[in-house]
């Protein structure tokens, strides 16, 4: 099955997630890039707004086209308990080009059921997977055991 991964990540938690399934799953992978500066302490706070209001963020133009993949993985960190904002831009953009999605994503806390339904609701289709983590987790690189269960749902 033709892969990509297409994830955001502001902090780097969701591109290490999205970097070892990417080795594991051997599939394309894509970095979602915002135009705006999300960096320190106003970027986080303007970046919780944003998901809080449910505001589209500005991205810039794919590399990939998800219409040719079977399957696209889509990474997102929970902001707010909300979907990210650049995300959320992409899959309003592009949910008529998947044929197969799954859903990965970090957090601080907790947001991740409330994220994954939106994400469905957006593109109209149940993903064949998910995938969450809490930021600790993946610092302290306690990951293998759910990653290979998702890698498994994915077959």
């Amino acid at each position: 099955m033709k892969t990509l991964i297409v994830y955001y990540s502001r902090t780097g938690m969701t591109k290490k997630v999205a970097e070892i399934l990417k080795q594991k799953l051997n599939c394309d992978i894509e970095e979602i890039t915002s135009i705006k500066d999300r960096k320190g302490l106003i970027g986080y706070l303007s970046s919780g707004l944003e998901a809080m209001k449910k505001v589209q963020a500005e991205i810039k133009s794919l590399t990939k086209n998800p219409a040719d993949y079977d399957l696209v993985i889509i990474g997102t960190p929970v902001w707010a308990l909300n979907i990210s904002s650049p995300i959320r831009t992409f899959i309003t953009e592009q949910k008529d080009k998947f044929k197969k999605v799954a859903f990965l994503a970090t957090m601080g806390g907790s947001g991740h059921q409330r994220t994954f339904k939106y994400m469905s609701e957006t593109i109209g289709q149940q993903p064949i997977a998910t995938l969450d983590f809490k930021t600790v987790d993946v610092v302290k690189n306690k990951m293998e055991e759910k990653i290979d269960k998702f890698i498994e749902k994915l077959k």
